[in-house]
This record gives C-alpha cells, sequence and structure tokens, in this order.
C-alpha cells in the first residue's frame, strides 16, 4: 500500500477554503457518523472526557511555549497543513531533533528532525483513530519542512506514557484514503447510518445521534404498537 514520491506530487491540491480539519480523521475513524455530525451539520455536545480533553490540549495549545534544551527544540501548538490531502489543523506539541539531515529552521543553524507529540485523555486505545490523526500531523510536516518524519509519540494523560507510533507506508495510505472520503463526504454534505455499537454509550453526541433509531424496524409492528393493537 506503498504510494511512489511521484505519485503524491502529481496529485491535486486542494484549495484552503476546502481544507478540513487533521484532529476530524480522529472523529471519522471513530464513528463516520460522529464526524459528520460535528463537522458537516456542526453540530456539539460536550460531556465530562471531551472537557477533560478540551482543558488538557488547551494548557499543551500555547504558542508562546518555546523551549530549547541543548539538540532539542519543543514547539508548541504549531499549525500545519497540507496542501495535497487539504487539511490543517495544530500540533500539541512538536519536538525538533538535532540531526545531520532534517529540515532547517530559521533562526537555529543546523538541521532537525520534527516528531510530533500529541496529547491524550485517558489511556492507550486498540483502536487506530489516535495513531491515525498523528501520523496525519506528521505528514503535514513533512510537506512542510520538506524532511522525513519517521516517527512521533502518543502520550495517555491517565498512563502518563509515551506510546512511540511509527509511521509506515501502510498507516500513511490509510490517512490519505480515509482523507479522501471525508472530502467526498463533505462535498455530499453527506451525513451516514452506523450501526450501534456499544463505543456510543461513551459517545457525547449519543443524545443528538440517537443511535437507537439508527436501527431497522418493522413498520407494521410499529403501527401496531402505536395503535394498542394485538397481532
Amino acid at each position: 500500500c506503498h504510494l511512489h514520491p511521484d505519485d503524491l506530487r502529481q496529485r491535486m491540491e486542494y484549495p484552503e477554503d476546502e481544507y478540513l480539519m487533521i484532529s476530524g480523521i480522529q472523529h471519522f475513524a471513530f464513528c463516520r457518523r460522529q464526524w459528520a455530525l460535528i463537522h458537516i451539520e456542526q453540530i456539539w455536545q460536550e460531556n465530562l472526557r471531551t472537557a477533560e480533553g478540551r482543558i488538557l490540549h488547551e494548557k499543551c495549545h500555547d504558542a508562546c511555549q518555546k523551549e530549547k534544551r541543548g539538540s532539542l527544540l519543543i514547539s508548541r501548538g504549531l499549525r500545519v497543513f497540507s496542501r495535497t490531502m487539504g487539511v490543517s489543523g495544530v500540533c500539541d506539541v512538536v519536538e525538533f531533533h538535532e540531526a545531520e539531515e532534517g529540515a532547517v529552521l530559521h533562526k537555529h543553524p543546523g538541521f532537525w528532525v520534527p516528531y510530533p507529540v500529541e496529547y491524550k485523555h485517558g489511556e492507550g486505545k486498540s483502536l487506530d483513530a489516535d495513531r491515525l490523526q498523528l501520523c496525519a500531523q506528521a505528514m503535514c510536516l513533512e510537506e512542510m519542512y520538506c524532511t522525513d518524519v519517521p516517527k512521533g509519540a502518543l502520550f495517555y494523560a491517565a498512563s502518563h506514557r509515551r506510546e512511540e507510533v511509527t509511521f509506515d507506508s501502510c498507516l500513511r495510505e490509510r490517512v490519505r484514503q480515509i482523507f479522501s472520503e471525508m472530502h467526498q463526504d463533505m462535498a455530499r454534505g453527506h451525513t451516514p447510518r452506523v450501526k450501534p455499537s456499544k463505543a456510543c454509550q461513551a459517545c457525547s453526541l449519543k443524545p443528538i445521534c440517537l443511535p437507537r433509531l439508527m436501527k431497522h424496524h418493522d413498520v407494521s409492528a410499529y403501527y401496531d404498537d402505536a395503535l394498542g393493537r394485538e397481532r
């Protein structure tokens, strides 16, 4: 599932008014209907989990905080984008590690390799949604700084540990495919139906989405129940 670099250069570039939010890939991977409700229908409702996550990101997104520790530069709230994927967003933290090859940074001599770090509330998950979001940030950094970004990390607040993520070709291709589907749904204004699952219980949009209404019901049975008839 690897794409040759020439294929990427030949891809169309999206106009800025069609850019999607990078963070949306996490919503889309978790539930396509959730993504559509938030990003197409502009519906949002907060619960305890989303509030705690928002506070965590607000602390990370202080763009005024920049640190230099020897061969390490730390940038917070760095805005990134990709013309080829048509997305933009903000990285919680990007560490720039000094190396023999890498990006050239203004006012900092030498070469630097970006290493994105995304902060997440809770613990690590088996679902790839968080890893896809982090990989998307890395791909934006590669396009912006014209250098390879092979790895990054997810920091989970509950465990206070980092999970290092390697951005292999399969993960990258999934990112491209998902963004392509997101652009298609956005252009159509399409909010899909989905099959309810256990994950619905933790979703802040459950009272709005009403996942139980996604199930198919027998129409005649509905009318019989409504009219108090016996079948």
